[in-house]
This record gives C-alpha cells, sequence and structure tokens, in this order.
C-alpha cells in the first residue's frame, strides 16, 4: 500500500483549516497518510489554531514554492498531495490517487477542477479548465497535485518564485518526459476569490498574467498584481 504525505500551504486560514483537515483524515481513512501544514505567517496564526494532533506543523517564508518545498522536506510519504487549503479532495481520492500510483508509466497527475457553487458560470469555468487541462496536461495548484516523492526530489521542487510555481513545476515536469494523469473526479475549491474580486475580472486577470508568464514577465512582477498585500 502506497503512503501519503498531503502538505497544505496555508496563509491566514484559520477559519478553514480545522474543517479541511478533518476532511482529509475521513477520506484518508484506512490508508497511510499524514497531514503536513506549513503556515506562511511568522506569527503562525493558521497552525496555531490546529486542534487534530497528529498534523505535523511547520513555517516557513510566504509563497506556495516555498512552503510546498519546506512541507516536502519533512515529508515521510512515497506520495506527495499538494492541497489549497479552500479545496475539498473527492470522496475517494486517496483511493484513485493509489490506483494511479500503482502503474509506474505515472509519475504524478491532478483532479478535474470543481467549485463550490451552483452559480452555472462556474460550470463554465470548469469546462474550460477541463479543456486546458486534456490539451496541455499541465494541470494547476487549486486541482490537487501529487506527484511520486522520489520523482519531486529529482526535479528539486518547486521553483520559490512568488506566483505560477505550479504552472512552472508542472510544465518542466511535462518537458522532462514524465506522464502525468488527470484522474476525472473533481475536486472542490472555493468560489472566494471570483466572488470577493468579481468573476469576470479574476477569470480575465489570471488569464492575462498566465499569458504574461508564458511570454517571460517576470513571476515577481506578477505577483502584485494577483495578491494585493504581498509586500505587507
Amino acid at each position: 500500500m502506497h503512503s501519503f504525505s498531503i502538505i497544505l500551504p496555508v496563509l491566514n486560514e484559520s477559519s478553514i483549516i480545522n474543517h479541511t483537515v478533518e476532511q482529509i483524515y475521513r477520506i484518508g481513512s484506512g490508508f497511510n497518510i499524514e497531514v503536513i501544514v506549513i503556515d506562511g505567517d511568522k506569527e503562525g496564526k493558521t497552525i496555531n489554531v490546529l486542534k487534530n494532533r497528529e498534523v505535523i506543523k511547520g513555517m516557513s517564508p510566504r509563497g506556495r514554492g516555498k512552503q510546498m518545498n519546506k512541507g516536502a522536506s519533512v515529508a515521510k510519504g512515497e506520495i506527495l498531495v499538494f492541497l489549497h487549503t479552500d479545496t475539498e479532495l473527492p470522496e475517494y481520492a486517496v483511493r484513485a490517487v493509489s490506483s494511479v500510483m500503482d502503474d509506474a508509466k505515472y509519475a504524478g497527475g491532478a483532479f478535474d477542477l470543481g467549485i463550490k457553487s451552483g452559480r452555472s458560470v462556474f460550470r463554465l469555468i470548469e469546462k474550460l479548465v477541463y479543456i486546458r487541462t486534456r490539451l496541455t496536461r499541465i494541470p494547476y495548484g487549486d486541482q490537487a497535485i501529487f506527484i511520486r516523492k522520489e520523482v519531486f526530489d529529482t526535479m528539486d521542487g518547486f521553483k520559490e518564485i512568488p506566483l505560477m510555481e505550479d504552472m512552472e513545476f508542472m510544465g518542466r515536469m511535462k518537458k522532462s518526459g514524465y506522464n502525468i494523469c488527470i484522474i476525472p473526479q473533481k475536486v472542490k475549491t472555493s468560489p472566494r476569490r471570483w466572488e470577493n474580486e468579481g468573476i469576470v475580472y479574476c477569470t480575465l486577470r489570471n488569464w492575462i498574467l498566465k499569458g504574461l508568464y508564458h511570454l517571460g514577465v517576470n513571476p515577481g512582477k506578477l505577483v502584485k498584481f494577483y495578491y494585493r498585500d504581498w509586500d505587507k
């Protein structure tokens, strides 16, 4: 049986972190899993409210790439799963990943994207992400990326850039010739960013930033348009 390390990079997520952790342990029941939470806040505001004593806690400078690398450095699992705090894994996620990893040809993968809202506009966004992922085979972080730890270590982990670390890593993985599996089950991610910023604005902003990144613009310049408080 495979062993799993589920790594959550967090920042100011004290209101939902315990719910997320409980859900992970519930769907991971019967499997060999560990949960690692790495806080990007220097005061550890999120990890300080964790109730489950089994969770491995750590701190890192802010930035998902840095935080996920820190989590991977202490992980003991054979399979690493990188999960955003506001994203829920599907009910049989661990079983599904285990089945994929039974096939030695796959180095890693991700799930299809689902958004926790009944609004029809989000079904359109899901469909567009579905098409993009099938065409490019490059999933993003909110699709719960998973990878064999030995492959992750061989690739020297995520680049510690302030934005696009997920896209850069999966693109590099693809270029290196590793096979990536997209599991046809949906994670359920929160619509809060779209709803807080405006669906049209948020979607177009994301597309533009990704396009600029592909054109070679430094992520250090782009991050300020994504995280408005990045310098704070």
